[in-house]
Order: structure tokens, then sequence, then C-alpha cells
């Protein structure tokens, strides 16, 4: 199948895929809207979260005013009760790109989800199959035991691996899980395997600031997702709060909120750490490829150039 998905992309070095990466709240949006207008291009959302149309403020979206800028794709086409994974990502992604390619020379990957962007650059990792039995084993431990123990277990038998996933993502360490007691070796093992070499460049600009400035904006956001409406929106989620999506920071503490287990003050101050622990975890993930260039989100100008003698070198 990837061979097919790879054959589906214009085969020419001389279109471009910028990939724009970075932890929550660095300022991708505005840097690709920014960087689409040079080339006047379009861009594709890696935010595996954005692409659930009744989460709205707790995934931070682009705005209205900033989706009519640029033509933005994958944001908000899938419901809550909708399962994708970055495998079904990889195939439609590709699809879009080809298509985008067929009128523009650079086309724009934007967002934080790293296995997302990975899947549309390398390809997914090639995993074993696993025996059901040890599926449903670890979805028992999550829902008799909670998550607590899912992310004890992992850091016991894989700490690499834990010190880069999204550990509020029950399925992500159930899935490392049942690899693991399957193989007998470290999820983190089949990882960065059989990459696939794409008929595209990719260039790749990371957003970074300094951790006060990051942790700053990060707790502002919070701050106006709140004054915005989260509570209402996760609310109305409350009867769908098993699914998938909606295991997610700011949801998940406001469930807990609604269910009396946390004052409301907590859940402001929860919602605040745990998107800093996901930002250095974003961090960790994205600071392991050493072709990113990285810049500050004020540096448009720095980035720009940097594309530009991306594209020059490959000419």
């Amino acid at each position: 199948m990837k061979t097919n998905v790879a054959e589906a992309v214009t085969n020419t070095k001389q279109k471009t895929l910028v990939c724009i990466v970075g932890p929550t709240a660095a300022g991708k949006t505005a840097m690709a809207i920014s960087l689409a207008k040079i080339w006047q291009s379009e861009i594709i959302s890696a935010d595996s979260r954005q692409f659930y149309r009744e989460m709205h403020i707790g995934t931070a979206k682009p705005s209205a005013a900033e989706l009519n800028d640029v033509h933005h794709h994958f944001v908000g086409f899938l419901s809550v009760d909708q399962y994708y994974s970055a495998g079904d990502f990889e195939r439609d992604a590709l699809a879009k790109i080809s298509e985008l390619f067929q009128v523009h020379d650079v086309v724009f990957l934007v967002g934080g989800s790293g296995l997302f962007i990975q899947a549309v650059c390398r390809g997914m990792d090639n995993l074993p199959v696993v025996d059901e039995s040890t599926r449903t084993y670890y979805n028992q431990i999550y829902a008799e035991q909670g998550l607590p123990v899912l992310q004890a277990l992992l850091l016991e038998k894989d700490p690499a691996y834990y010190a880069e996933v999204d550990i509020q993502n029950p399925q992500r360490l159930i899935r490392a899980l049942e690899v693991i007691d399957t193989t007998g070796r470290p999820f983190s093992a089949y990882r960065e395997k059989n990459w696939v070499e794409r008929a595209f460049q990719i260039c790749t600009i990371g957003i970074d600031l300094p951790r006060a400035e990051l942790y700053a904006r990060i707790n502002a956001r919070v701050d106006a997702m709140m004054a915005a409406g989260l509570e209402s929106e996760a609310r109305e989620l409350l009867p769908k709060q098993d699914a998938y999506a909606l295991q997610t920071v700011g949801y998940t503490e406001l469930f807990r909120f609604f269910k009396g287990e946390i004052s409301r003050d907590e859940v402001v101050s929860a919602i605040k750490q745990n998107t800093r622990r996901y930002a250095k975890r974003q961090l960790t993930w994205f600071r392991r490829n050493a072709d990113t260039g990285w810049f500050h989100p004020d540096d448009l100008h720095g980035a720009e150039q940097f594309i530009r003698k991306k594209r020059a070198e490959n000419a």
C-alpha cells in the first residue's frame, strides 16, 4: 500500500512540502499562514485533534479569519465518533498533496502531532501483529485501574518511548504495551525503521522560543479557552467522553471536574500543567530531526530564507 501511496504523489523534487512543527501555542499557525501567503499556497493541518468538528475551542483551531486568509485542509472534517489513524492520514494527506502539487510548487503541512507528520513524510512503522487477548488485557486494566497504571507500566517497560509519547493518550500507551508483551522488545525498538522516501522534497521548519515565553503563551491560551467557553464545549461532549478523540488535554480534566473529582480551580491548573508537559514531549519528538531549521515565531524572514535555500539546494 505504501508504494501505491507514494507513487500517487507527483514524482519531482522540484515540489516541496514544508512542514511547520513545534510545541502547542508556539505560533505555528500564524507562521504557516504568513509563509503560505508568500508562496500563494495552501495548508494541510496535521493537528490530529483539529480534525474533529465538535472540538473547536479546546484544540485552538484556526479562526474564521485565518481560514479565510489561506485555504486549510483536514480541519473539522470528522466527528468525534469516528476513529482516524495516522495511517489513514498518511493515505489521505498524500493524495491531497499530489492534488495540490498540480498547481503549487510549495505546499505547507502544519501541526504538532508528530506521529501524523512522520506518517506523511516517512511512512508508518512496520509493527508486528499482536495477540487480541493482550489488547483486551490492557484495555481491562485501563477500565478498572485507570491511566496512571498504564503510564507506570510503560515507564517501566520502555522509558525511551515514555519520554516522547503523549502519556495522556491511553490508546497510544496500550498499543505500545501490547507490542512489548507480544514481542518481548521495547516499542521504541520498532521505530525509525524502513522509512519511505517520498517523491518530493521535504523542508522542516521548527517553531521554538524560550521556555518562559512558551509557558506564558500556554497559560494565556488556556485562560483564553476557558473565557471562550471551553467548559460548555466539554460539557456538551461529556456523553462521548470515552471516544478516542476526546482523550485530550483540556477535555479530560474538565470531565473529571464534571464528575466532582477535582475543583474548578484545579481544572485550570491541571490543564496548564498537562499542556506544558505535552509541549515538552512535542519538542523531544521534533528535535530528533537534525535537518529541522528552528526559528522564533516572529522570525518570518529567517524561515522564508531557510525554505528558499533548501529549495535551491535541490533545484
